[in-house]
């Protein structure tokens, strides 16, 4: 296992026996616009870059990480260190459970909303993007860890990452909608709390808050303890990817895993 490079981050858990990174755009060995340490292949990245950045990281960590197929939607998976052998296609879906050690729960984004979640003998891993943060992506994986793990939503540890801030997240109404209700529509989670999530900007555009409104369903389903949501990815051209901002540019990744 070699050491973490110096800017990844580093979420903290109080749940015993979790460890978590994310990486930044730097540590790895990618050429410009990749520079330096994309993780997703097909980009239009060298290919022996992208597999040398992945191996840093999973020498890093000590366990492999499984990247998933993200369609942006609401599919969780439970993950077995079985699903490390062969070679075969990578899972289609938006996040990730285990229980074992051995393996690691992983999210490739530049812009959308990476979260951790730990459990007393459980992690997870969602991708939320707006769409899938709307269709419930991430009250199916906290249903999912607790299913796994026996636990009550208030003993999951949830941790935001970096994601597109709440000053460059420009929507339209179609993505407003999808998170406030109509006038007159029967109360739910998608209500007041919601609604103030969106700032005007006229002309049927919005700035969203995305980390605010996966703070709100997280609490409306019972997590106690939330973190991080502070990063913006557009705005620090020097340590994150965003696809927003650059269009051709690499990936990033958030992992978490029970140590063994």
């Amino acid at each position: 296992m070699s050491a973490f490079h110096p800017d990844w981050l580093r979420p903290a858990f109080n749940v015993p026996g979790v460890d978590a990174v994310m990486t930044t755009r730097r540590g790895g060995v990618s050429a410009s616009p990749f520079d330096s340490m994309n993780v997703r292949d097909g980009l239009g990245d060298e290919p022996s870059a992208v597999a040398r950045n992945q191996a840093l990281l999973a020498d890093a960590i000590g366990v492999p990480p499984l990247y998933l197929n993200q369609v942006h939607g609401c599919r969780v998976v439970r993950l077995s260190e079985l699903d490390t052998y062969g070679e075969a296609p990578p899972i289609e879906a938006d996040a990730s459970v285990t229980t074992e050690r051995g393996i690691a729960c992983a999210i490739q984004v530049a812009d959308c909303l990476p979260v951790l979640m730990a459990a007393p003998g459980g992690v997870a891993a969602a991708h939320a993007g707006w769409r899938g943060l709307a269709a419930g992506v991430l009250e199916a994986t906290l249903a999912a860890l607790c299913e796994a793990t026996g636990c009550a939503p208030a003993a999951v540890e949830v941790w935001l990452g970096p994601c597109i801030g709440a000053r460059r997240f420009e929507v339209g109404d179609d993505v407003r909608r999808a998170f406030v209700p109509e006038p007159g529509a029967a109360p739910g989670l998608a209500s007041a709390p919601q609604t103030l999530r969106f700032a005007p900007l006229g002309n049927g555009k919005w700035l969203a808050d995305l980390p605010l409104l996966a703070r709100d369903r997280l609490a409306a389903a019972g997590v106690v303890s939330i973190s991080g949501g502070t990063w913006c990815t557009v705005e620090d051209a020097s340590r994150f990817f965003s696809f927003r901002r650059d269009r051709i540019t690499g990936r990033m990744v958030a992992a978490i895993w029970l140590r063994g």
